[in-house]
């Protein structure tokens, strides 16, 4: 590691497992090579070919931030390549579900494409490639989701986690899959001499703020290569150099673009760029992310943010009700099943998603959240706890159920699937009996490890700044959380359901804010000492700035 390096990092890099200066210094000449990716080379021929030729490639991308992305950088790429026929489509959640499904391909025809190019999906889409090949469109599938029992007969699948696959990293975004087939295609293009003085070879690091927010909002592990994806993608927002769609999706959360970490992508640009198409249409985020002009992307941003605040006024309703059933289930013998499937006939299958991970943050479960869809099947989001794999969990439900459910797909942490109404309470006993068997009787317990406790000295500014600016951070590779105990000089509440407290160390010390988002309810604590497991961060207030702690876990001590 570098010997100027703060002792704090030092320790904080160790623990995840950082051994030398090369994880520290994230450059981009330390991202893995994309020959070790199966059928990059194959892909990229293909790509390369149409592009010289003035083929029609058509991008289908998925309908959340990281489709967005990828399909936004997709066309980017090519665009800058030289290619004179790239369009993209977003297939509607409501209309379509998810994937390349042939309805989708149908929908494909009138852009009369040589070549479908997938986005964060296709490893599933057996029947959709099968239709797309009937009708002598080719097919290039990009993805990053586990595979099911067959393949896609595709020209090419570019994909880390599909089988055999030798790519070291497991963890690539759908957006960073396509990233590096698009590398692998302009050399593919520089070793034919496309490039010249007229035909300028563009720099794809220009797109690495757009990759940097979808491997975000996607919430894969942070391994080496997407810390460095992310971190180069940061150092171009911060610089100016970012797209207008990001900055103006940064700007209209509140965000300042020049000081952009990994958490305002995840928590601010994404929420607002999967709006669209949780409530609408995501082809409106694309539009944002492809936009050149900063009026333009602003005012997309803007119509973003009032969908993102629809939404949550949604998933606020959802969650009552959600709230409510859990609470009488809690009383009924034997208390909450150590699962939990969850519907209502009124709920949007937009929103589910976001409730499915609310309920498993409250009640460490996993959680599948289902709505009704106009084909008068149910749509379920899935989302897990460490330790369960969603997906094989749902294998083994359908294995052991066959016909129960009608489609399923995803990942350890989430996964999507469709069922009939009529489904749904044998599901919810076979899903519970699936993790009953992993589990045993008793749910897995949170836990909450620290990083230990920070000394009354280090709650500054300086250790904040530089704990920031550290990341970046996220999962796999998760920001430092400290534990101590304070004293509670005041506390209040703030907008119904946030806890705004001031500290005092128990060793002394300057007094320090703190905020704990959505743990209002535990105001009226006795005594006024706490054990807190905290992040220590920067607040910003009317151009001042001084530490501040965001309380993740609270416990009254007296």
């Amino acid at each position: 590691m570098p010997g100027n390096l703060h002792p704090l990092l030092r320790r904080i890099y160790l623990s995840r497992g950082v051994r030398d200066e090369h994880g520290c210094r994230l450059r981009l000449t330390g991202l893995l090579p994309a020959d070790a990716l199966l059928d990059i080379l194959p892909a990229s021929e293909l790509v390369a070919d149409l592009v010289q030729q003035g083929g029609s490639i058509l991008i289908v991308g998925d309908y959340d931030a990281d489709g967005a992305t990828g399909s936004a950088v997709a066309v980017r790429a090519l665009r800058a390549m030289g290619a004179k026929r790239v369009s993209y489509l977003v297939p509607s959640r409501f209309k379509y579900g998810y994937g390349l499904s042939p309805a989708v391909v149908d929908a494909a025809r009138s852009w009369n494409p040589d070549l479908i190019l997938t986005v964060d999906n296709g490893i599933a889409a057996v029947a959709g490639v099968a239709r797309a090949n009937a009708l002598g469109i080719r097919v290039i599938v990009t993805d990053h989701h586990l595979a099911g029992d067959a393949l896609p007969v595709a020209e090419a699948i570019v994909n880390p986690n599909r089988p055999d696959d030798p790519f070291p990293s497991k963890h690539l975004a759908g957006v960073g899959v396509v990233f590096y087939l698009l590398a692998a295609v302009r050399a593919r293009l520089r070793e034919r001499g496309w490039f010249g003085e007229v035909r300028v070879m563009p720099n794809l690091a220009e797109l690495l703020d757009l990759v940097a927010l979808g491997t975000v909002a996607d919430v894969v592990s942070l391994d080496q290569n997407n810390r460095i994806l992310i971190d180069q993608g940061l150092r171009r927002i911060r610089s100016g150099q970012g797209s207008p769609g990001v900055r103006a999706l940064l700007t209209v959360a509140g965000r300042d673009p020049d000081r952009a970490i990994a958490r305002d992508l995840g928590f601010a640009a994404g929420p607002r760029l999967n709006a669209a198409g949780r409530l609408d249409d995501m082809s409106l985020g694309v539009e944002c992310l492809l936009a050149d002009d900063p009026d333009r992307a602003l005012e997309i941003a803007l119509e973003l943010d009032g969908l993102n605040s629809r939404r949550r006024e949604i998933e606020d309703d959802m969650k009552i009700q959600a709230e409510a059933a859990l609470a009488a289930l809690v009383l009924e013998p034997g208390g909450l099943p150590p699962a939990l499937c969850l519907y209502e006939p009124d709920w949007h299958q937009g929103v589910i998603g976001i409730l499915a991970s609310r309920v498993r943050e409250r009640w460490h479960r996993p959680v599948i959240a289902f709505a009704p869809a106009d084909d008068g099947l149910l749509r379920g989001s899935a989302r897990s706890i460490e330790g369960l794999h969603m997906r094989d969990l749902i294998d083994a439900v359908d294995k052991r159920n066959p016909g129960l459910i009608e489609r399923f797909g995803g990942h350890a942490m989430a996964a999507g699937l469709t069922l009939s109404e009529a489904a749904f309470a044998p599901f919810s006993a076979a899903f519970s009996a699936a993790v009953r068997r992993e589990t045993g009787d008793i749910p897995p317990v949170r836990e909450i490890l620290s990083d230990g406790e920070l000394p009354p000295q280090s709650l500054d500014l300086i250790t904040a700044r530089t704990l920031r600016h550290a990341g970046p951070w996220g999962k796999g590779f998760p920001e430092p959380l400290f534990d101590g105990e304070f004293q509670v000089l005041q506390r209040k509440l703030v907008g119904d359901e946030h806890l705004r407290l001031r500290l005092r160390s128990s060793d002394g010390g300057l007094p320090i804010d703190a905020i704990g988002f959505r743990l209002g309810e535990l105001i009226d604590g006795p005594g006024d000492r706490v054990h807190l497991a905290y992040r220590l961060d920067v607040n910003e207030f009317r151009g001042s700035f001084s530490p501040q702690l965001i309380v993740e876990h609270l416990q009254w001590t007296s």
